[in-house]
């Protein structure tokens, strides 16, 4: 069972010294990462993305940490989208893409495989390109030769995994302008202050009992970690919790969106990681004499991660309506994001605090994060960017590098990348 030292999460030297690619302090630059993609994708000519003309299609090339980028732009378009959004992560493009569809390509290097190759095939086919990465990078050359719009990242960015923003704010924007949803550039303003006020908040400086992620990072330490979303909001940060707990701190996490995927969830409280089996027996105290060496381990406990897609106490479906985002909140008649038939986010988030109840009731640890009300865009933002340093405290706190992994690396090394 993993082991996290609350002191090492305070002293501001282990910190520096574990995170030795400034994970933390690329992280807290998302808000910048907004603003200055704004201007990057201004300057780049955003406004003539596939010549101003609504596409008949949109597919998105990602993988890895830039992977995420696909999902916002599937969720942001699902209610009102006229046309379809699909990702892929690697080629065959599929056959139907051509002149009349648009293809975005995503790699902070320009030099991902996958987003390349499917660039580079769509190009060839006539379809229109929106390409976002490296400026000096094959996926710029291909772009050009396509006589696309490529979009830079700027300096200083190391990382997709920290560099989200820098790679979906273009994208975002594109579709905005092509009619795909209604995120505005002063929306895209409004997050990135969410995201500064959120580093803010969240810095290493800030002692363990009064920042949010330190505190879920101990809390979620030696449990096995589930993530479960109310809502499309929230299932955007859950989906990155499962990655970023994956690939920064090492733990595999599950996660889930009500209501169709809480059965999956809900169940792992009748499993062996709660007390009594769920049935509410109280388990026996750990032994202080127990021998680490010679007697077996503890049971991990279920860790409860809870992602609400609305602010404390607000109100959900009817400023989401304003969004876009939900359209009603009336039980069976919920339609677009807000229910999928089962009412909107107000009865969700229902279900969500009974789930609660019942993890704690069967032992497990829940932990709950709700954003500030805002855009959607911008409570995503804020989810996602603590669960980013939840997940990168908890990978410190063990003393492992969360940006450095062994085994990636001779994976990578296996596939000759």
């Amino acid at each position: 069972m993993a082991h996290l030292d609350e002191s090492w999460l305070d002293d501001a030297g282990h910190l520096e010294r574990c995170d030795s690619r400034g994970s933390l302090r690329a992280l807290a630059t998302a808000g910048a990462q907004v603003r200055e993609a704004l201007t990057l994708a201004r300057e780049a000519g955003i406004d003539d993305v596939a010549g101003h003309e609504r596409p008949r299609s949109v597919l998105v090339g990602a993988l890895g940490g830039s992977e995420r980028v696909g999902d916002v732009l599937q969720t942001l378009a699902q209610p009102s989208s006229p046309v379809p959004v699909m990702t892929r992560r690697d080629v065959p493009l599929p056959g139907w893409v051509g002149p009349l569809d648009l293809v975005i390509a995503v790699s902070l290097s320009g030099r991902a495989e996958g987003p390349l190759a499917l660039a580079a095939e769509a190009a060839r086919r006539g379809a229109s390109l929106l390409t976002v990465g490296a400026d000096d990078s094959p996926l710029a050359d291909v772009c050009a030769r396509a006589r696309g719009v490529h979009i830079g990242v700027g300096r200083g960015r190391v990382s997709s995994r920290t560099s989200l923003w820098s790679l979906l704010t273009p994208v975002l924007m594109g579709a905005r302008r092509l009619g795909l949803f209604d995120v505005s550039d002063d929306d895209l303003l409004v997050a990135a202050a969410m995201l500064d006020a959120e580093s803010e908040t969240l810095r290493p400086s800030s002692e363990h009992f009064v920042n949010p992620a330190k505190l879920a990072a101990l809390q979620l330490a030696g449990t096995v970690p589930v993530a479960l979303a109310d809502g499309p909001v929230a299932a955007l940060a859950a989906r990155r919790a499962s990655s970023m707990f994956a690939r920064t701190a090492r733990v595999p996490m599950t996660w889930g969106e009500l209501p169709d995927d809480a059965a999956d969830l809900v169940a792992t409280l009748d499993g062996p990681f709660t007390a009594g089996a769920g049935e509410g027996a109280v388990s026996a105290p750990d032994d202080i004499f127990a021998d680490p060496f010679l007697d077996a381990p503890r049971q991990p406990s279920l860790g409860f991660l809870t992602l609400h897609s609305d602010a404390t106490g607000g109100s959900g479906a009817a400023r989401d309506g304003a969004d876009g985002f939900f359209v009603s909140d009336a039980p069976g008649g919920a339609s677009g994001l807000g229910g999928n038939g089962t009412g909107g986010v107000g009865a969700l988030a229902g279900v969500a605090s009974g789930i609660q109840e019942s993890a704690r009731a069967a032992g497990a640890v829940v932990v709950e994060m709700h954003p500030d009300a805002g855009p959607a865009i911008a409570r995503a933002a804020q989810l996602m960017h603590r669960v980013d340093f939840t997940a990168t405290y908890l990978a410190l706190g063990q003393g492992l590098d969360p940006a450095v992994s062994r085994h990636v690396t001779e994976l990578r090394d296996r596939l000759g990348r």
